[in-house]
């Protein structure tokens, strides 16, 4: 009885090792689609909307939009699964429009100062097939963020936190586009 148990489990191992997860590394975008074009983001955020106390952390940075789109530019390089094309001759077209950025107080200390912030850039993107004029896929408030402490060991400036929200939006719009989940 025991050599039929041992014998079941280790044909159930090895039918699970060889069926795997599923995981694959291999983009899930259409094969025909072998570059993209990036357009420069177009920079939507309101500035002139009033402050709120939902929004008292409202900012700007001038140039944003630039830098985000030199930053997915720089993910889909190195990623390698989709080259970057010219508008003309380009597979896809990836249509871009930051939205918003936050920067909102995550934690205070004993005497209401902030320690920690989230920053948070907000962005509308669309896949677009070059070909037919056709959306591949739209997402609407994409985003990228990273918090950052103000003070103590773990301290970074708000400059250093916003390039870490902008890689952290670059990789997810990559893997929306490469991966499709």
């Amino acid at each position: 009885m025991v050599k039929i148990i041992r014998k079941v489990c280790i044909l159930s191992s090895l039918v699970a090792f060889i069926a795997g997860c599923g995981y694959n590394t291999q983009s899930l975008i259409a094969t025909e689609f072998k570059s993209i074009y990036v357009e420069p983001f177009a920079n939507k955020i309101n500035i002139t909307a009033e402050q709120s106390n939902a929004r008292m952390y409202r900012g700007y940075r001038p140039g944003l939009e630039i830098e985000i789109t030199k930053k997915v530019i720089d993910r889909y390089m190195s990623d390698g699964n989709l080259k970057i094309g010219s508008s003309d001759n380009a597979d896809v077209i990836l249509k871009s429009e930051l939205t918003d950025y936050r920067k909102e107080p995550l934690r205070y200390d004993s005497n209401d100062n902030i320690e920690e912030y989230r920053i948070k850039i907000i962005v509308n993107i669309q896949l677009v097939d070059a070909d037919t004029g056709k959306t591949i896929w739209k997402e609407m408030g994409f985003s990228g963020e990273t918090t950052y402490r103000t003070n103590g060991s773990l301290a970074k400036s708000e400059s250093q936190a916003i390039r870490e929200a902008m890689d952290d939006l670059a990789r997810r719009i990559v893997e929306r586009t490469v991966e499709g989940w």
